[in-house]
Formats: structure tokens, C-alpha cells, sequence
């Protein structure tokens, strides 16, 4: 067969308004970015802590390459875990109050290798609905009997971890924080079900670490949930500003991950500036608490100016640094990214397959460089252009 079938294919996106374009960005100081030469507020990045630009992180990084380049030149297993790798896994683990911790190339390599490296054919994987789709496809390939759950629905979830007591073993699978919505899993429940059903727990910290909790050390922090059965997934990429997932855990289960989980084996590593960046990111996350106190605030007060818009905010337990702005049509989606734009804000417009469809929104991820008056006059525009009012 021919490939001219992608042709149509892409046209059909064009005309549905699903079709994603390409650009290039120019990252600059205090949360801006410069987009077709106009500079931004970046509210569509995942820099959190704004620590992506922080000389620190980057003066790690010059170091580290002075004496060991750029590339890590092998995988990890071979030759390509460094001095610098193997610190930053010590440094984790300690932050993390672990016994060990291991390294993947990305956020969503460590989600696909720890979970088909814990089951398989011969076991259950129950996943939130709504989860990454990193999460998604590690239980997908992991063979085992896959349940999905609708969003968050205790209830469900515990019906089909009855069904399942005779499989062999079972893993719950969920993030932490929603990457869509902004909402956050009620972790003691779900500790409380994976011990009443002997299941194992993985939890994606991506949008959590650094985040939440009164170290930044995510939603188990926050919850201060200990369990034996607990898998802490975790990403350097987001309020950490540098790159690469980390899973941390018992030293019994780090072991297992080095020799099994098929994404860190097959990889080449991080390269060595990359890790000695990531050692002071953790740094600034223990020393600089103010960062997340300032994301907690500027999230809590845009949350309510929008609700008390009328606009369609999905409600947290807890405020969260992803501010979703449900608009339900693409077109009306893409209209109000592209007047933000005009007004100077760079926000994401996410359409499906990345969300159910009807679900389009605008995706406002706040970072710690947000002024007061940025927030006010975002809240301002939003509630002109984006409320059911302006709508109609």
C-alpha cells in the first residue's frame, strides 16, 4: 500500500480543526517566550518553578560538560551512568525519603518500563480513564487484563478489583495530578483499596513533584501516604526545568526496574549535564519553598476569578498549577488561544484525541513569575471572550 491515504487523512483534521501546526519558540526570562519574534506570557509550558532558566541549573550543567561533554555515549546498563547519574539517583532517593531510585530517559519512559516490568498476561492493571497517555499505553503494552475506570469512581474501581482477586497479581495506575483537568487522586483511598485487594499502587507524581506537598515532594507528601505497595513515579521535565523520569521505592524494587523494565535497559542515558542539573534543581526545591507557596496562591485566586466568570473550571481538592477552561467546541477553542496570543498570553488550546470529545479547553499552566497584574488582566480577558455570556 501507498502512503497517499495521509493526504486525506490530514485534510480531514484540517477541515475538523484537529490538525496540529508546528512553530518555533525562544524561551526568555521570567516565564515569557518569544513566539513568531512577539514576546509572551508562557502560560502552554510545564515550568512550574520557573527552573528551566535559573543560572543555577545552568552553571550545573556547564560544569558537568566541561569535563564529560554531551552525550552520555552508551545506555545505563553498558557504560553511560556516570558519576553525575548516579548522584543525581542518590540525591532523589533522599529527597524522596527512599531507599533508592532509578533514572529513564523521559517521564513517559518510566511510566511504560515500570509498569510492563511489574505485570503482565498473567495479571490485572486498573486505569483511570482520564490518565497520561504514557500511562495508557504502559498498560496496554504490558499485556495484562486491562480496566478502565471512569474518572476517579472509587466505587468502580473497587467492583473491578473484586472481579479480579483470582488473577495472579494486580496493579492500580493512576497520576497524581490530572494533566488535562488539574484535579488530584484521593491517594488514602486508593492506598487503603490496594491493601484491602493486595494490589500494588503506581502513582505518576509528573505534575506534582516540586509542586505539592510541604517539601515539593508531591501528593504522597501531602497525604503522607508510607505504603509498602506504593510505586512513585517522577519527572525532572517539569517544575524540576531539566529533563528525564525517575521511579523511587525499596532498593528491592529499584533492583527489579534496572534489570527488567525494557525503556532504561535499551536507552542511552541522560547526558551527564542534564543529571547535574537535575542535583540542583532538587536544591532549589528544598531551599526556595516560597516558589510553590507563590504557584499555590496565583492558582487558587484564578481558579475563583474564572468560576465566579461563569466559565467552566473543573473542580480540585487541592489547587493545582493546570487551570483548564472547558469551552466544549474546538473552533470556539482555537478562537480564544489565538485572542490571547494577541493580547501577549501563550495558552495551550487542547483538543481531542487528547481530551474526550466536546471536552476542548484552554490549558493555562501557571508558573511562579506570574505578577498580580498578569493574573488580573488574564481573569479579565478570559471572563470577555471565553464566559457563556461572550458566547451568546
Amino acid at each position: 500500500m501507498s502512503l497517499d491515504w495521509i493526504a486525506a487523512e490530514l485534510a480531514a483534521w484540517d477541515n475538523a480543526g484537529l490538525r496540529r501546526a508546528r512553530r518555533v519558540t525562544r524561551p526568555l526570562a521570567a516565564g515569557m517566550i518569544e513566539v513568531n519574534g512577539r514576546p509572551l506570557l508562557n502560560l502552554a509550558a510545564n515550568d512550574y518553578l520557573c527552573l528551566a532558566g535559573d543560572a543555577r541549573l545552568a552553571a550545573a550543567a556547564r560544569e558537568a560538560i566541561a569535563e564529560a561533554g554531551i552525550g552520555s555515549r552508551a545506555s545505563a546498563l553498558v557504560s553511560g551512568r556516570t558519576v553525575w547519574h548516579a548522584e543525581l539517583e542518590r540525591r532523589l532517593a533522599a529527597f524522596e525519603h527512599a531507599e533508592a531510585a532509578v533514572l529513564f530517559p523521559t517521564g513517559y519512559a518510566a511510566n511504560v518500563g515500570t509498569i510492563t516490568a511489574l505485570v503482565d498476561r498473567e495479571d490485572s492493571v486498573f486505569c483511570d480513564r482520564l490518565n497520561h497517555a504514557s500511562l495508557i499505553d504502559g498498560c496496554r503494552l504490558s499485556g495484562a487484563r486491562w480496566h478502565v475506570i471512569p474518572h476517579l469512581d472509587l466505587g468502580a474501581l473497587e467492583v473491578e478489583l473484586e472481579k479480579a482477586r483470582g488473577r495472579r497479581r494486580r496493579l492500580i495506575v493512576i497520576d497524581s495530578v490530572f494533566s488535562m483537568d488539574g484535579d488530584v487522586a484521593d491517594l488514602p483511598a486508593l492506598v487503603e483499596l490496594a491493601e484491602r485487594f493486595d494490589a500494588m499502587l503506581l502513582i505518576d507524581e509528573a505534575h506534582a513533584t516540586g509542586v505539592l506537598g510541604p517539601g515539593g515532594r508531591g501528593l504522597a507528601e501531602h497525604f503522607g501516604a508510607t505504603s509498602s505497595r506504593l510505586v512513585r513515579v517522577g519527572t525532572l521535565s517539569k517544575a524540576l526545568g531539566c529533563l528525564g523520569g525517575f521511579v523511587v521505592g525499596s532498593q528491592t524494587l529499584i533492583d527489579w526496574l534496572w534489570n527488567k523494565a525494557r525503556p532504561q535497559i535499551f536507552s542511552t542515558a541522560l547526558p551527564p549535564a542534564v543529571a547535574a542539573a537535575g542535583c540542583a534543581a532538587l536544591e532549589v526545591v528544598e531551599q526556595e519553598p516560597e516558589r510553590r507557596s507563590r504557584l499555590r496562591t496565583l492558582s487558587e485566586t484564578l481558579r475563583a476569578r474564572l468560576t465566579d466568570a461563569g466559565l467552566a473550571v473543573p473542580e480540585t481538592s487541592l489547587p493545582t498549577p493546570i487551570v483548564p477552561v472547558v469551552l466544549g467546541d474546538e473552533g470556539r477553542t482555537l478562537a480564544a488561544a489565538a485572542r490571547l496570543e494577541q493580547a501577549g498570553f501563550l495558552v495551550a488550546a487542547i483538543r481531542p484525541p487528547t481530551v474526550p470529545a466536546g471536552s476542548s479547553r484552554l490549558r493555562i499552566s501557571l508558573h511562579c513569575d506570574v505578577t498580580d497584574e498578569q493574573l488580573d488582566r488574564l481573569a479579565g480577558l478570559l471572563a470577555a471572550f471565553a464566559s457563556p455570556q461572550a458566547a451568546t
